[in-house]
């Protein structure tokens, strides 16, 4: 059969469209346009305490453990996927009361594993790793083989973590929960508000220098080179036990005495009150010369505020205003 010029010409065309048109089928999306955190067979990745976790979908079942955790993921606005809390150091956070008041308080610390498994989790928070042992709730490695996944705060876990490595856990947890927005904005918070309080401190001529006290009667239990000391730094100030090259330690009075603290901060949590705390250091003779205590000069600190979460801002202007009160 013979096919007139007419018709060659429009099958020509039309062949020509089919093959543009396969063309832009098989051209693959530009990455600036990919979501970052989109789900397919790959999933999102998350490294965490060295381990690697892929996730194909969003925790709904979530057990947050520690305070900063939790707050943590009230800020976000993730109460809706909480099915249980616990380990509470101190008072949560006024702006956060009647979300966390909704949320099932499973132990006043780590709940067993029976209460924590009756809630059906598919992912668990917490601040410190020892959240995750045999002991405790279980290894991570055990959960994951219950279907569930676990986050570590890896800036609480290392020595000497800075306020980045603060913001990169909290955007870790948007990123798991696909609320990276909500992360950014409260990092970015974050940053504005400690940036006013350093401004209004302003320039430091001589730094003053802080004894951290936690508790202890025969030694002194005090921070050395972790999170509290990067904050007293912030402010202008200098921890004198910063060259001990851990978290925390056990210390002596003589080392107390010889290192001659400007200011004190108390540590406030557990069953001995500040007032109590305090009336030991004012007891101790060996003390009586140190200018912190010949001056009273006493800053107390909320356990949960020195703990790497949303609170650094509070954390610092706590000890901004009792460091320098003539500049607030």
């Amino acid at each position: 059969m013979k096919i007139s010029s007419k018709k060659m010409f429009l099958l020509s065309i039309s062949l020509l469209i089919l093959i543009a048109l396969a063309a832009c089928g098989n051209q693959s999306e530009p990455a600036g346009k990919k979501e970052e955190n989109q789900t397919g067979s790959d999933g999102l990745i998350i490294t965490n305490m060295e381990r690697t976790v892929t996730y194909t979908e969003v925790p709904k079942r979530v057990v947050s453990l520690n305070q900063h955790a939790t707050e943590i993921m009230l800020a976000l606005g993730l109460e809706d996927s909480m099915v249980g809390t616990a380990y509470l150091d101190d008072q949560i956070l006024p702006e956060f009361e009647e979300k966390y008041n909704n949320i099932p308080v499973l132990a006043k610390e780590y709940p067993s594993k029976e209460v924590f498994l009756a809630t059906e989790p598919d992912f668990a928070y917490a601040g410190w790793k020892n959240a995750f042992t045999e002991k405790t709730l279980g290894t991570v490695e055990e959960l994951e083989e219950l279907g569930i996944k676990t986050y570590i705060q890896e800036s609480s876990n290392k020595t000497a973590p800075t306020l980045e490595e603060v913001y990169k856990d909290i955007g870790n947890i948007g990123r798991i929960f696909h609320v990276e927005k909500k992360a950014e904005e409260v990092i970015n918070q974050m940053k504005k508000d400690i940036e006013e309080i350093t401004n209004q401190i302003g320039a430091v001529e001589k730094p003053l220098n802080v004894f951290v006290y936690d508790s202890g009667e025969d030694k002194p239990f005090t921070a050395a080179n972790n999170y509290l000391t990067n904050l007293i730094k912030i402010v202008g100030a200098r921890n004198i036990f910063d060259d001990i090259q851990k978290g925390w330690a056990d210390v002596s009075w003589e080392e107390v005495v010889n290192r001659n603290p400007d200011v004190i901060v108390i540590i406030d949590y557990g069953d001995i009150s500040v007032k109590q705390k305090q009336e030991l250091l004012l007891s101790k003779k060996e003390l009586a010369d140190i200018p912190a205590v010949k001056n009273k000069q006493f800053v107390i600190l909320p356990l949960s505020a020195g703990a790497e979460g949303i609170r650094a801002p509070y954390a610092l202007k706590t000890l901004a205003e009792g460091f320098y009160p003539n500049k607030f």
